[in-house]
């Protein structure tokens, strides 16, 4: 990885992080956006962290086995799938035209006051950083321990 990008990114992190939760926005919901977007991603090294991270916070087997599948699964809340609407939007900005669209927007709003909306279009952006840093670098799934530990 290239010199100073896995601190400045952490530093971005970290703050992301700290408004989201003083925002309100709950570690489930944290967690499913940044398992969503590295899905989306093929993200090997956050879909490891932050899957495991999910499941040492108490999150279910049925929610995380079936997150690429949402729209069909019984197990998320409709603020959840707000969130998870927008982060699938904002993490294929190039696949429509009108990249997030209004209503989906619309619909988190409905979820989320401004200061939590706010927080977790920034979370968005966050994870979506983290997985193109990690895939344009090549790190590998399971490496993360030694960098969070170093």
């Amino acid at each position: 990885m290239p010199p100073g990008a896995f601190e400045a990114l952490q530093a971005f992190s970290n703050a992301a992080l700290k408004t989201a939760r003083k925002a309100g926005l709950s570690r489930s919901t944290i967690d499913l956006v940044e398992l969503r977007a590295s899905q989306i991603n093929a993200c090997a090294v956050c879909l490891d962290m932050h899957s495991r991270a999910a499941k040492k916070a108490g999150e279910s087997d049925e929610r995380l086995n079936t997150l690429a599948a949402w729209r069909e699964a019984p197990y998320f809340t409709d603020a959840e799938r707000a969130a998870l609407a927008l982060t699938e939007a904002g993490t294929r900005l190039a696949d429509r035209a009108d990249a997030v669209p209004d209503d989906i927007y619309a619909a988190a709003a409905r979820h989320y006051d401004e200061p939590a909306l706010a927080a977790l279009v920034v979370m968005i952006a966050a994870i979506n950083a983290w997985n193109r840093l990690n895939v344009i670098t090549g790190q590998v799934a399971g490496d993360w321990t030694a960098q969070v530990a170093g």
